[in-house]
């Protein structure tokens, strides 16, 4: 099914994106022939996505703004089988990483990647990172407008921007364009809010400074409201002053977030105010039409309205209980009735969160060319979404996820957990993420006892980088190095809901790795305990405090 919703590659883009590949490919040889020291090709692997990892190179590629094709997504599973070892995990990011790459095969991935419109520039390094988005954009109910329109604007404009190639620190902005934010806004360096004024007019809330990581921070409002036509200019003024008083002396002080903090929102609001006000009217001011070009390319499916209630898909939740769960936690409203959003769970019982076989994704890609217009979104919750689908083709949509293993019934859920590779993989870890979390998911596999507990959102760290959004999560987990012993640190009470964004607070001490999952036990008993009507886990949290959640893990000693 071509690629009809959403943005194509034009032939700048894709001549852009050969080039790449080809230097990229000189650069390899020099290495692997040694005309390049590692000093001296880090930056270049780094520009390109590639890492080098504990026990291999891994490649980060990215999915602007979390949309695919079922076309792109088979030969990401192509690449996965020829390149790797035959499976990849989608991240927090919205990217997806291959942790088994071998350099001299990099070029060929990435020539892979360039036949379907993808590549890996900027998934690292010092620059603007990938623009990540609501895994629901251009389908939810409750959006007022398509965040994925302004990704790719954004996109275009930070790509290859040589002001903003070697900046302090790496660079995040998401953008949402629902008032329920599902793009987690308030913890990136720069966030974007859609929203309408009482005159009726559609601009930006911009939030600068958030973050998590080593020293996690909520992002500040900068502007209530923004034109939309006058975002890439606002956006430049932004780096422009980051780029110029952004701390270069020390790593871990170096991103915006720290900027914001030291000389306050007042005056990084005057500072940026100042350039913006200074290059608002120049080139950066976006024309009517070239707004309308690139809306045009995400204008939305010919969806036509149908039943929005079918006998089939009732006698099937009547009769089975699993799919009766599944409609509740997976399946969420869609703008066009009798349709819906389908989210497909990457955490069955046991298995690494985000993670995903070639076998796996080409099945994935078979289900979204059938029933969901051949497009596909990557959540940075690390699952997949099938972003139109007919209410009377669920039942069909849940067998095929059975026989994939990706109907568990539990999204937003316990077992629905974010985790980063950890010590597994990555050499700037501590401590093991996979094996908590497969421990965790199989402690609470029953989905009676999940439902029950109710959404309850568990984020596993295996370091203080905190790519597993430990620091956001109702229950946040981060692991630590301490004599060579790995420890788990407890916090509680974190959160990315819109106007109820939190960052948690550490419970008490680091427990044993076999401790943790006997810890969560304690604190959801304290929690059902407590607990009044429609109450989430961070709900009761807030209202009753952290002491009975104390005492229950720890004693009260």
């Amino acid at each position: 099914m071509p690629d009809t919703h959403f943005y194509r590659y034009d032939d700048y883009d894709r001549a852009l994106v050969g080039e790449r590949v080809e230097q990229f490919r000189d650069q390899v040889r020099r290495r692997i022939a040694g005309e390049l020291t590692e000093e001296q090709f880090k930056p270049l692997r780094l520009t390109n996505g590639l890492y080098l990892q504990l026990h291999a190179y891994m490649l980060r590629i990215a999915i602007p703004y979390g949309t695919l094709s079922s076309r792109q997504l088979r030969k990401l599973a192509e690449i996965a089988r020829k390149y790797d070892r035959g499976y990849g995990h989608f991240t927090t990011r919205q990217n997806l990483q291959l942790n088994w790459i071998k350099l001299e095969d990099a070029p060929d991935a990435l020539a892979a990647l360039a036949e379907v419109d993808m590549h890996a520039m900027q998934t690292s390094g010092n620059v603007i990172r990938n623009v990540t988005a609501d895994h629901f954009a251009g389908a939810a109910v409750d959006e007022i407008e398509d965040p994925r329109i302004w990704c790719e604007i954004v996109r275009q404009w930070s790509t290859l921007h040589p002001e903003f190639s070697f900046l302090p620190r790496k660079f995040k902005i998401a953008i949402t364009g629902s008032p329920n934010d599902r793009a987690a806004v308030r913890v990136h360096d720069v966030g974007l809010r859609l929203w309408k004024n009482d005159q009726g007019e559609v601009g930006f809330e911009v939030i600068v400074g958030g973050g998590l990581g080593r020293t996690p921070m909520i992002g500040k409002t900068l502007r209530e409201f923004l034109p939309k036509d006058e975002l890439l200019a606002y956006l430049e003024a932004t780096l422009r002053v980051y780029n110029r008083y952004g701390r270069r002396d020390n790593l871990y002080k170096a991103r915006i977030k720290i900027l914001v903090h030291e000389v306050g929102v007042e005056k990084m609001r005057e500072e940026v105010e100042a350039e913006y006000a200074a290059t608002r009217d120049s080139a950066l001011k976006l024309a009517p039409e070239t707004i309308e070009s690139i809306a045009r390319q995400f204008a939305p499916p010919p969806l036509r309205p149908k039943r929005t209630r079918v006998p089939e898909v009732e006698a099937l939740r009547l009769e089975n209980r699993a799919f009766a769960l599944w409609l509740k936690s997976n399946v969420a409203p869609h703008r066009v009735p009798g349709h819906a959003i389908v989210t497909a769970s990457l955490k069955p019982a046991g298995a690494p969160p985000g993670d995903a076989s070639a076998i796996q994704m080409e099945g994935v890609a078979d289900i979204a060319e059938a029933y969901s217009q051949g497009e596909l979104r990557v959540s940075h919750e690390q699952n997949l979404v099938f972003p139109h689908v007919a209410i009377e083709s669920l039942p069909e949509v849940y067998r095929a996820l059975e026989r994939l293993g990706f109907a568990e019934a539990n999204i937003g859920k316990i077992t629905d957990i974010i985790a980063c590779p950890g010590l597994d993989y990555c050499a700037l870890a501590n401590a093991r993420s996979i094996p908590v979390a497969q421990s965790i998911s199989n402690h609470f596999a029953s989905l009676a006892r999940q439902h029950d507990i109710g959404d309850l959102k568990i984020k596993i760290s295996g370091c203080i980088n905190a790519c597993g959004h430990h620091h956001v999560g109702h229950i946040g987990i981060l692991g630590v190095d301490k004599n060579g012993v790995e420890l788990y640190q407890i916090s509680l009470g974190g959160d990315v809901d819109f106007g109820r964004t939190a960052l948690g607070t550490i419970l008490g001490p680091a427990v044993e790795a076999d401790k943790v999952v006997e810890a969560v036990d304690a604190l959801v008993a304290t929690y059902l305990e407590a607990r009044a009507d429609g109450e989430r886990f961070v709900d009761t949290y807030r209202r009753i405090g952290a002491r009975p959640f104390k005492e229950r893990v720890y004693g009260n000693s």
